[in-house]
């Protein structure tokens, strides 16, 4: 694989509350693909240039939008955010949440009616929204599927 090859593929990362940031950089230094970090603050500064940390105002959506607005097809977004997910999934992009759950096509809208479901039944009170902490297996799944999601990502991305 070549540089060039992976110059064209980029990782985003919604990197609020993110539980696997180092698992990005480690996958994503085996590729040698460039990872962005988006944050509304407090990310610690990298010295490696493939990383690159963005600070967005304190805006509800603003990290968000500024991964929409720079990822594009192709590149992988990793989020938990549902609605992030499904704007990424229109670009075209890989999507996949520190879970190793992968976001496609197919299962976005699945993905946005159950979040819908379950903030109705958080507001009229029926549900008391709790999540399931994050587990060891969620780590591990989660780097297997990057590792699988990034392969396919580059394959893709190759000239001819």
């Amino acid at each position: 694989m070549t540089s060039t090859t992976s110059m064209t593929v980029s990782i985003y990362v919604d990197a609020d509350a993110c539980p696997v940031k180092e698992e990005v950089v480690k996958v994503a230094e085996r590729h040698g693909v460039a990872v962005t970090f988006v944050s509304n603050g407090g990310l610690r500064p990298s010295r490696d240039p493939m990383i690159r940390n963005v600070v967005v105002s304190k805006g509800a959506d603003a990290a968000d939008d500024w991964i929409v607005e720079n990822a594009a097809a192709n590149d992988v977004v990793i989020t938990a955010d549902i609605p992030l997910a499904a704007r990424a999934v229109a670009l075209n992009a890989h999507v996949l949440g520190p879970t190793g759950r992968p976001f496609t096509p197919e299962t976005i809208g699945m993905a946005v009616a159950m979040r819908d479901l379950k903030q109705h039944l958080r507001e009229t009170g029926e549900s008391k929204g709790y999540n399931a902490g994050f587990s060891p297996q969620d780590r591990s799944r989660f780097l297997g599927e990057l590792d699988r999601i990034l392969r396919r990502a580059l394959k893709s991305a190759a000239p001819g």
